[in-house]
């Protein structure tokens, strides 16, 4: 099998941002000498980046949340974050080619919102951002672990589970958005009782496993010799797992406190 061919059998990721046809061939793959080939430390190395960029501006509006006290005092930024970041994930998902410019702005934006969410949730439940970080980037230390050792591994059925997860989870939340203007909403998914708790348990663990299939994605198009920009694109995809699962973690933390 001749290497293009090879970058068209990759394996199915739960994570939006790694469509089956990302790492196809196209026009810059003439062009792979000449730039370079994507490599797993480059995308560590850039994942590193982000994570940086994106707590600058959080710290941000962090301040300015518990400078003032008042939650209008950062809802601009947090809604500029929000919309910006999606606009910037699909000019991202489309034109994966200016990745090396649209992470970096992804990462500022999402920052924004970050921020200002956390600080709130802070205000409320003193201690639980830092669980919630402790909690994420430990999930994220040892999913690596055990995906590099061999005691997770990605199979077909592995991730087809993920992937039809993952989607269920999205049109769940989905509905639960569109029934929010006309003020109703699926209870269960707020709830801190029992069943609401063990929804986000859920939710946390598919957030958790898309991370391996991540890995998985992004290791196997290093070794294919995609071109080096797929390095950025890595490195926002595994953003937006990374963000999916601290906010999720975030969600259920406050559950378990507000129930004592």
């Amino acid at each position: 099998m001749s290497k293009h061919n090879a970058l068209t059998t990759f394996g199915r990721s739960g994570n939006p941002m790694f469509r089956g046809e990302v790492f196809k061939p196209d026009a810059t793959f003439a062009e792979t000498e000449a730039s370079g080939r994507m490599t797993l430390a480059g995308t560590v190395n850039k994942t590193g980046i982000l994570l940086v960029l994106c707590l600058v501006t959080a710290s941000f509006t962090w301040n300015i949340f518990f400078g003032t006290g008042d939650p209008a005092a950062v809802s601009g930024f947090l809604w500029i974050g929000l919309i910006g970041g999606l606009i910037l994930a699909f000019i991202t998902i489309f034109k994966r080619q200016w990745a090396g410019v649209t992470a970096p702005l992804y990462a500022l934006a999402q920052g924004l919102a970050l921020g200002g969410i956390s600080a709130m949730f802070e205000a409320q439940y003193p201690g639980i951002v830092i669980q919630a970080m402790g909690l994420t980037f430990g999930t994220l230390g040892v999913l690596l672990l055990a995906y590099k050792s061999g005691l997770i591994k990605p199979t077909e059925n592995f991730r087809l589970m993920i992937v039809a997860a993952t989607g269920g989870i999205a049109l769940l939340y989905l509905v639960s958005f569109v029934m929010g203007f006309f003020g109703s909403s699926i209870g269960f998914i707020h709830s801190n009782g029992l069943f609401g708790i063990g929804f986000s348990l859920f939710v946390v663990a598919i957030a958790a496993l898309n991370l391996v299939l991540d890995f998985d994605f992004i290791e196997e198009a290093a070794e294919q010799g995609a071109p080096k920009y797929l390095e950025w694109y890595g490195a926002f995809s595994l953003m937006v797992t990374l963000i999916w699962l601290y906010l999720e973690i975030l969600r259920l933390l406050a559950k378990l406190r507000s129930r004592n």
